[in-house]
């Protein structure tokens, strides 16, 4: 039975995933959130309102340069110089009008930006997880500021704003929209243009703030990118409300328009390059002016930056700066929270500067309220590091405040709250080295019990089932004794251990306590060590751990993967060159040149991240701007998915395995999924390039979807008919003219398909799983899926050509040439496995990854796919099927590495076929996720070695969740490899030859 295996690839998950929890808990932490609120009912810690009213609109994604007066070059039509209201208002009413460009602190996701913009803090690496389902702001904002000082507030667009201020908008003036439906370009538009000119047309409405947030503008980048006719349509009529509402404005009405974020080249967002932290605001009063005509600002305070491209520097400002300064001009105490600084031109009323001064002088006093208060938290020991500078900054403030020289004045506070906000930055990029080292003492003895394992697995062969029957025993005994080892720890140091709670504890006690258990019983003997033990350890996992070490290796790293996985060959090929006989040659040469050949095409496929600019271009889009197939890709699609079932059904014919279910799964079953799967990507590209028009989006919509949820459904069928009858063989029955003596006649029984019992079947129930990562996956990454299928199968063939070699070799090293006729001496038992077998699959995984659209940076997540079986978001079918898209790759190829012990593996005898076939998949499974488990050791030891490099968010952080994450995938998969794939044929395979053996 496969129990046994499955109990040891369970452990091995078990300790990976209580690694990954205790580093990722010491690494990325997320800030603490002080809840008081800054109040003064003497209206002493605010100004008297510049404005009574004011209009705060939000166009989602709307990056400075779509603005800008001075755009970068080379100038795009489609989005340049297409919204231009404001700058033709600031040119005509300088002292009116003001246009800025913000940084949106990373991750630039909605929530994470809607928290930065309304409480004036800043957000942690770890809180982008939250943007699919985030909860209410408990924290003081500008919303609650002004929900406590009773005025009204009416809402129209994104959700999100809804989601976490769910009690602070006017229930009859409250109209949110879903804000996830991508492919959905106008309704939250339409919906909020509805509704916001009736409430600024009515000029005895009582709302006294109006917050308006369109979405089309990011709809469309997500789906088209920024360089499409679409996307000016879009601005053009986003240019239509701006001119609308301000012929609308009252005068006592201040209106604000504001990006939340920007969006990269493709029109994605998430990460921190410079589009995507590029946001633009432009403020506007239509009555009183906001700076004086003959205001003189010191050019200290007017922060500028020239945007990528740009020749012109524009005023450049922190997006956090909104809350203290939208608070202040209505009359609003600042959030206690905040770590902005008021914007000069917006409170520079007279010529002397007289409200400027007052407000930045608030401004100071609430950001050192603010700091005090955290000081005397139970977080306050992290200031620490900071704390003596911010108090010597702020005795010249106070000093200054005494002073006549207002310049110097400003000067100070303007320092303050700047290393304010630099030094909190730092502070919540703190780590927690003591969980950090835990969670390494996890995956590093993990890694060590999984290697030992792999190689106690094979000194055992057969008997492998009774030993580890054996010291399963010890290793549930030891991790329930080291999780009470962990509680006693707890209970007794826990106190002295920063953030080491009562789970923590329990997790390192079991994990570790067990990972030594297993170590100690699975140490080789001398007996069980030989030169293949070493050797068989592959240098290409060494020097791909190694890159993590560098930042310029890990931006580059799919370059990396595609070198190893191609020398990963080379100990194939001079195997081939010397094998004995011209078959086994010509077997393993070619199916190497076909693997080379499916790697370098699918190394064809790229994105690239920003660091690797000017050097890389898009081929996995049509460009860097328009996220849409290539035309090549869209021609290849359908010959594509036809090819690949023929093709697998052409590799499974050199044993005769195409029978049986092979002969309904792959004419009919898979060729129907990857058809379905491609028309959904065909559909969804006529839609999004209106080719039929817009009267046709409902009906392509329709159809698509109803592609998408049809490919599940057969998928869903032919694993039904998989577990009924999963074997690939035809059995055949035909009496022979000889006879016996007695005169009766024999019957001859024929299996076609024997000598890949174990291979074929299993190799029907990961085909099936590719149906499923099939629709998932955009076009051109379909294509590249079905290069890793067939590099996959010419990979198993040249493994089995060459264990072929390497059997012959044994025999004729043996002395005894003529036990090259017996059946026995070709089994695996004469060349077992080996770990650099696994190695090329493992590569491809990460290979598949890269060139599937992917990186190890945020912006490459493909949203559209979480849109594939439903319209609209819908949980947990739209988060799954972009986990689905984003680590399909690595889940696929791993659930094929039980492959390399089933494939060319004949039935017989029986049970010593069967156990050394499961034997072998566990080992296969281990060696996976071995290979994945070093990767996430490198990468994590070398994020904790760097974690004060420059690049540790950008490029270190990154890579290690995609570590983490791709162990998760990769144990998965082959937990469900073994667990039910290798699990049922081996039930078939073993109970219809079990009564071969006296035969």
């Amino acid at each position: 039975m496969t129990t046994k295996g499955r109990s040891l690839l369970l452990w091995v998950f078990f300790v990976h995933l209580a690694g990954i929890c205790l580093y990722t808990r010491g690494f990325l932490l997320t800030r603490l959130a002080l809840s008081d609120i800054n109040q003064c009912d003497d209206g002493t810690c605010t100004l008297t309102p510049t404005h009574k009213k004011a209009v705060v609109l939000v166009i989602d994604a709307l990056r400075f340069d779509f603005l800008s007066p001075n755009p970068p070059e080379p100038i795009s039509p489609y989005h340049h110089n297409v919204l231009v209201l404001p700058r033709e208002l600031t040119a005509a009413r300088p002292t009116h009008s003001f246009l800025f460009e913000m940084f949106s602190d990373p991750p630039t996701t909605t929530l994470q930006r809607l928290k930065g913009i309304t409480t004036g803090s800043l957000p942690t690496f770890i809180d982008m997880g939250s943007n699919f389902g985030g909860s209410s702001i408990d924290e003081d904002s500008f919303i609650g500021q002004l929900h406590k000082a009773g005025k009204k507030i009416a809402f129209m667009g994104d959700d999100t704003w809804t989601t976490v201020f769910p009690d602070s908008f006017e229930p009859n003036m409250t109209f949110p929209f879903d804000s996830f439906n991508v492919e959905d370009l106008h309704t939250v538009d339409e919906g909020v243009i509805e509704h916001l000119f009736p409430f600024l047309r009515d000029k005895s409405a009582s709302w006294d703030v109006l917050i308006g947030h369109f979405l089309g503008v990011d709809h469309v980048g997500h789906r088209l990118g920024p360089d499409h006719p679409t996307m000016k349509a879009k601005q053009q009529q986003m240019d239509d409300v701006l001119r609308r509402v301000v012929d609308l404005l009252d005068d006592d009405t201040l209106l604000v328009l504001l990006g939340d974020h920007g969006m990269d080249r493709k029109g994605d967002h998430g990460g921190d390059g410079d589009h995507e932290t590029s946001a633009a605001l432009w403020v506007y009063s239509k009555g009183p002016q906001l700076l004086h005509p003959k205001a003189a600002i010191p050019s200290h305070l007017l922060a500028t930056r020239y945007f990528p491209g740009a020749r012109v520097a524009n005023r450049h400002i922190q997006q956090i700066d909104l809350a203290p300064t939208l608070s202040l001009l209505l009359g609003l105490p600042i959030p206690f929270n905040n770590l902005g600084t008021v914007v000069p031109e917006l409170f520079w009323h007279d010529k002397a500067g007289k409200d400027y001064t007052r407000a930045l002088t608030l401004n100071a006093q609430q950001v050192k309220g603010y700091l005090d208060t955290y000081r005397a938290s139970a977080s306050g020991a992290e200031l620490d590091s900071a704390w003596g500078e911010l108090e010597r900054v702020w005795r010249t403030v106070e000093f200054e405040a005494t002073a006549k020289d207002k310049d110097a004045h400003w000067m100070a506070m303007t320092m303050y709250t700047r290393q304010a906000l630099a030094a909190c930055r730092m502070l919540w990029a703190q780590f927690n080295i003591s969980l950090m080292t835990l969670g390494l003492v996890l995956l590093v003895t993990g890694t060590v019990a999984s290697a030992l394992l792999f190689f106690k697995l094979d000194a055992q062969q057969e008997s492998w089932e009774s030993w580890t029957a054996t010291v399963w025993r010890w290793y549930v005994t030891s991790t329930l004794g080291g999780a009470l080892v962990g509680f006693v720890v707890y209970a007794t140091l826990g106190r002295y251990v920063k953030d080491f709670g009562l789970v923590e504890a329990l997790l390192f006690g079991a994990a570790f306590v067990s990972s030594l258990v297993v170590i100690a019983s699975a140490l080789p003997s001398l007996t069980d060590l030989s030169l293949r033990s070493f050797t068989s350890f592959p240098i290409s996992l060494v020097l791909h751990a190694l890159v993590f070490a560098s930042n310029s290796f890990t931006v580059w790293e799919d370059r990396v993967v595609t070198y190893l996985l191609i020398t990963s060959v080379v100990p194939s090929i001079f195997v081939g060159f010397a094998a004995p006989t011209s078959r086994l040659r010509y077997r393993i040469l070619g199916f190497s040149a076909l693997f080379a050949v499916c790697v370098r095409l699918m190394a064809i496929s790229t994105v690239c991240r920003e660091e690797q600019q000017p050097f890389c271009h898009v081929t996995f889009f049509a460009s860097s701007s328009l996220p849409s197939p290539p035309l090549p890709i869209l021609a290849l699609s359908v010959p594509v998915a036809l090819a690949l079932p023929w093709a697998v059904r052409r590799f499974l014919k050199i044993s005769q395995s195409d029978k049986g279910t092979a002969a309904i799964a792959l004419p009919f079953i898979l060729p129907a999924t990857l058809l379905l799967g491609s028309a959904f990507w065909i559909f969804e590209h006529l839609d999004s390039s209106d080719a039929f028009g817009p009267e046709w989006a409902s009906t392509l919509r329709f159809l698509r979807t109803l592609f998408a949820r049809t490919a599940v459904a057969v998928v869903l069928f032919g694993y039904a008919l998989w577990w009924l009858v999963p074997l690939t063989l035809k059995i055949s029955t035909e009496a022979t003219s000889n006879s016996a003596a007695s005169g009766q006649p024999k019957r001859e029984v024929t299996v076609f398909g024997f000598a890949n019992a174990y291979g074929g079947p299993y190799l029907i129930f990961w085909s099936l799983f590719l149906g499923f990562v099939y629709p998932a996956t955009q076009l051109t990454g379909q294509v590249v899926l079905a290069l890793a299928a067939i590099a996959v199968l010419a990979h198993l063939e040249v493994v089995d050509s060459v264990r072929d070699v390497r059997a012959l070799e044994a025999i004729f090293a043996s002395g005894n040439p003529s036990a090259i006729l017996q059946p026995e001496s070709m089994q695996p038992t004469a060349a077992p496995l080996r770990f650099g077998e696994v190695t090329p699959l493992a590569l491809l995984a990460m290979h598949a990854f890269f060139a599937t659209g992917h990186q190890a940076a945020i912006p490459s997540i493909q949203w559209k796919s979480a849109f594939v079986l439903t319209p609209t978001l819908t949980y947990p079918f739209s988060p799954l099927l972009v986990t689905l898209n984003t680590l399909g790759p690595h889940f696929l190829v791993a659930l094929a590495t039980p492959l390399l012990a089933l494939w060319n593996v004949a039935p017989l005898p029986q049970p010593a076929s069967d156990a050394r076939a499961r034997g072998d998949a566990v080992r296969a499974s281990l060696g996976m996720m071995l290979y994945h488990a070093v990767l996430l050791v490198s990468s994590a030891v070398c994020s904790a070695w760097l974690r004060r490099h420059l690049m540790v968010w950008k490029i270190f952080a990154p890579r290690f969740m995609l570590s983490a994450l791709s162990v998760v995938a990769v144990d998965l998969a082959v937990l469900f490899g073994v667990g039910v794939g290798v699990g049922r044929v081996s039930e078939r395979v073993s109970r219809l030859f079990a009564a071969m053996n006296s035969k």
